[in-house]
């Protein structure tokens, strides 16, 4: 279970970096992901670690390899606490990134094990998500 402190703050910080990108405000931008960075390597290796933080911190990496790793880092988490929302939503997130990169067999590889997690949740936009990206990669 996420600290709900850090939640809201990171929760927060999300939103304050959406509507920064979306003003294109540079400076903004990079002093909440800064900020955003730092309460994932404060929390990390203790009891307030937690994947939300680092699949947020992913989704707002710029750099498509770093992303990459970050997200490979909050999958790490999730896995560590049997998480499938996380492992479904961050096997998602990584796939799509990887066919951006031009990776499809490891696109494949992690919406195929997204979409065996799941199995077990609730969300079925992401289920759907997952089954229309794996069926149009495997189609070719």
């Amino acid at each position: 279970m996420i600290n709900t402190k850090i939640y809201k703050s990171v929760y927060e910080l999300a939103e304050k970096l959406m509507k920064a990108a979306d003003k294109e405000d540079r400076e903004a931008f990079e002093s909440l992901y800064a900020e955003l960075k730092a309460i994932c390597t404060d929390n990390e290796n203790t009891d307030k670690d937690h994947p939300e933080q680092w699949e947020t911190l992913a989704d707002f990496t710029e750099e498509l390899d770093d992303a990459l790793c970050v997200y490979d880092k909050a999958l790490e988490k999730a896995v560590a606490i049997n998480s499938k929302d996380h492992m479904s939503s961050i096997g998602f997130s990584m796939a799509t990134l990887q066919v951006e990169l031009g990776q499809k067999d490891a696109a494949i590889k992690n919406l195929q094990a997204a979409k065996l997690n799941a199995n077990k949740i609730e969300d079925n936009d992401l289920k759907e998500e997952i089954d229309k990206l794996l069926a149009t990669l495997t189609a070719a």
